[in-house]
């Protein structure tokens, strides 16, 4: 029975810890990690410097008030053609909308989309869409040639969602800059690299400006990776709502809220007018200088993305990380530099719940192997090693949850501090009966309630020591058998001890066959001697029931023998520091032994000290035994035979 309610124990414990487990790790899921995620990504993930050959054109609020918003299309013509004239980069990204067309098309418009048409090193964005219906030609002309080595899920977009067709024909390359869908309160993560439009692929705008740059168009994509084995291309990726999406490893820059090199449209344009008319800005061909113009050698072979930062309720901001209005120009070059350097930024599972399991595993062994505070002290040192380690991870491009293992730790530590109380409680208790078998109940309540106290010593006391013997018992045990000898034993034991604990006495030992009994400590009594005689003449009772009882049971007769004194004792500890006893020494000891063993030369069966009977004389009837020689004093003595009690 017992081991069944151990198991149960055990298994309920172990039901409760896992449900309070799930709980906190979906609660640090929702409410923590994302933060934890900002953390580590904000302090660590963004130690790589950003590179100087990205460069972003802003059509800022700047560029509004020097020319006129809104823009014709003409505008955005201009720009380009300042790269395609004048400049010569290596790629260009178009990371804006210009699809508004007329339906018979202005001067302006057919400006935007010859020029568009002229440019082969230009991508321009789009959006896909479940809506629409795009023709397969126009498909398979954009679309990317895909190793497909895994099975993706069958959905996907139906059209490029852009609805001129004079656009769409004069534009060389697309690319997705579809958001994965977060809540508005979410930071964005990662970016969909490829997305399925009915059976083609589709690369994001950033991806499909690498592949342009490194003048390929294939990817092979495994159940993991996207690789392209001309550029070392190897991008881990996850699945779903028809894309692949990828974690972006943003980078840190704390003058600005552009991480790369950021440039007005509006001086883009300032630079090219003045080139038109003949002018050729004079600064260096290495950097940008103050100039209000911009010398166009400097974008030679470089990186240009495109796109707009305007203030007001349409401005192109998403909130990161990095940045809660973070430009999502930037988030493109962002994702282009994670491409072209190679520095990605995964999320590791695996370590995740490894740590969750040492974490915990931890918590348990420092909880139970330490008293409180050293295991607390250790479960912070561990969580402070354990984000240490979370933060070089980080920096390694290496992601790994922070909140989750630390928050089920902590319900791990709250469970087994409570789990290591109820084992104690439960072991105290089973101590405690098993010390009651031993020493006295009130003895034993001492100790527990001194436990972390405990030490050699004690204090002088006023006390009544209590000594009965059996007589003849040496010849008795000769007589039986050691079974039978400590069957009466046990039995005489248990019909004593509730009398002397009855009269608050307390049993300080067993010794063979008899027994010495304290009364006034470390029970306060202050009635101890006449407490002391009352339980002695009560024995004497209990043993006459005892002799009858015996008698008709075929077992033998036994006599005992009672001394009691009164005097000042030492009481205490004594002993070693790793083996002690709380016990009575003194004089007033070996007097109450001494005057038991005279039991046996008058014939008696309860004699008492004169100090003892200084106390009784009013309540019980005596006999004055006179000029006894007490072994050891050299002073004859009175003791007293006690007939009964009075009342």
């Amino acid at each position: 029975m017992k081991k069944l309610k151990n198991i149960l124990f055990y298994l309920i414990s172990g039901i409760i810890y896992f449900v309070m487990t799930v709980i906190i790790a979906l609660l640090c899921a929702i409410f923590l990690e994302p933060e934890a995620n900002n953390f580590l990504i904000r302090n660590f993930a963004s130690n790589n410097p950003p590179s100087t050959d990205i460069y972003e054109v802003i059509i800022d609020d700047y560029s509004i008030m020097n020319y006129k918003w809104p823009w014709n299309k003409d505008k955005y013509a201009d720009i380009l053609d300042y790269f395609y004239t004048y400049s010569k980069p290596k790629v260009i990204g178009l990371d804006m909308f210009a699809q508004t067309f007329s339906k018979n098309g202005e001067p302006d418009e057919y400006k935007y989309i010859n020029q568009i048409s002229k440019m082969d090193n230009l991508v321009s964005a789009f959006i896909p869409s479940v809506e629409g219906n795009e023709e397969y030609d126009f498909l398979k002309k954009h679309s990317i040639d895909i190793d497909l080595r895994t099975n993706i899920a069958d959905e996907s977009y139906n059209s490029f969602g852009i609805n001129s067709q004079k656009l769409k024909k004069a534009t060389k390359n697309y690319g997705s800059v579809k958001v994965p869908t977060n809540d508005i309160e979410q930071n964005l993560y990662d970016f969909s690299n490829i997305v399925k439009i009915k059976d083609k692929y589709y690369p994001s705008l950033a991806l499909k400006m690498y592949l342009l740059a490194n003048n390929t168009n294939k990817l092979t994509i495994d159940d993991k990776f996207i690789y392209n084995s001309k550029t070392n291309l190897k991008l881990p990726y996850t699945y779903s709502d028809a894309t692949l999406k990828s974690l972006i490893r943003y980078y840190y820059n704390p003058q600005s809220d552009y991480s790369h090199q950021s440039i007005s449209a509006s001086r883009i344009l300032d630079s090219y007018y003045a080139l038109k008319s003949g002018i050729t800005p004079k600064t260096n061909p290495e950097k940008f200088g103050n100039d209000k113009l911009i010398n166009p050698k400097i974008f030679k072979n470089k990186i240009i993305i495109i796109g707009s930062n305007l203030s007001g309720p349409s401005q192109d901001v998403i909130k990161t990380p990095m940045n809660p209005r973070h430009p999502g120009i930037d988030v493109q070059a962002t994702i282009f530099d994670n491409l072209n350097s190679g520095h990605y930024l995964e999320f590791y599972w695996e370590i995740s719940i490894i740590s969750l399991l040492l974490l915990s595993l931890f918590a348990f062994v420092f909880i139970f192997k330490f008293k409180f505070l050293k295991g607390l002290i250790s479960l912070v040192i561990l969580d402070l090693i354990y984000l240490a380690f979370a933060g070089y991870m980080a920096s390694t491009g290496k992601l790994i949850s922070l909140a989750i293992p630390i928050g089920v730790q902590f319900i791990s530590a709250i469970f087994g501090y409570s789990f290591k109380f109820l084992i104690e409680n439960r072991n105290k208790e089973k101590i405690k009966q098993a010390m009651g078998k031993y020493i006295s109940q009130d003895v034993m309540k001492n100790v527990v309630k001194n436990i972390d106290n405990l030490s050699l010593g004690g204090k002088r006391a006023v006390v009544t020591v209590l000594f009965s013997d059996i007589r003849g018992f040496t010849s008795l045990s000769e007589k039986m058998s050691a079974e039978d000898v400590s069957k009466i034993l046990n039995e005489y034991f248990k019909e004593m001890e509730p009398i002397i604990t009855k009269y608050n006495g307390i049993i300080n030992k067993f010794i063979g066959d008899a027994v010495m009994a304290i009364f006034g400590e470390p029970i306060n009594d202050d009635n101890h001697p006449q407490n002391a005689v009352k339980c002695a003449c009560e024995m004497l009772q209990k043993l006459n029931y005892l002799k009858e009882k015996w008698l008709n049971e075929g077992k033998p007769k036994i006599e005992i023998g009672i001394g009691i004194n009164t005097g000042e004792v030492f009481i205490g500890n004594i002993g070693t520091e790793t083996r002690m006893e709380y016990t009575v020494i003194g004089d007033t000891v070996n007097l109450a032994s001494r005057i038991e063993s005279y039991n046996k030369t008058y014939k008696t069966n309860l004699l008492v000290s004169t100090s003892t009977y200084s106390y009784i004389k009013d309540i019980a009837d005596v006999i004055k035994i006179s000029d006894v020689q007490i072994r050891g004093k050299a002073k004859k003595t009175d003791i007293y035979e006690v007939l009964k009690i009075k009342y």
